[in-house]
């Protein structure tokens, strides 16, 4: 089967609110999608934010996924690459204590 996801992009940021990077990625080599915020969860782990813009006093969803599957699908693979890329972060090796 061919990976739906691919071209995962993470950028850390720092720590705000349970923010910890925003992520992007292309879905089925023909949609670009962005400005998506991960966040840790209370009890351990990280979730997904799927933007939204404000029109008045009520939020539009701008896209998210419609079935569960892919919505698993697309946060494994991006807190895979989360997990890559913090791992690889510069300030968690101990050699910078």
């Amino acid at each position: 089967m061919k990976k739906p996801i691919k071209e995962i992009q993470i950028v850390p940021v720092k720590p705000n609110n349970g923010l910890v990077a925003f992520c992007s990625f292309t879905l089925f080599d023909s949609l670009y999608c962005g400005s998506i915020g991960v966040f840790t969860r209370p009890a351990g782990g990280y979730r997904l934010v799927y933007p939204t813009k404000l029109t008045g006093n009520r939020e539009m969803n701008i896209f998210h996924p419609i079935s569960k599957q892919i919505g698993q699908h697309i946060e494994q693979e991006v807190i895979k690459k989360l997990e890559e890329v913090m791992k690889d972060d510069r300030y968690s090796s101990s050699d910078n204590l």
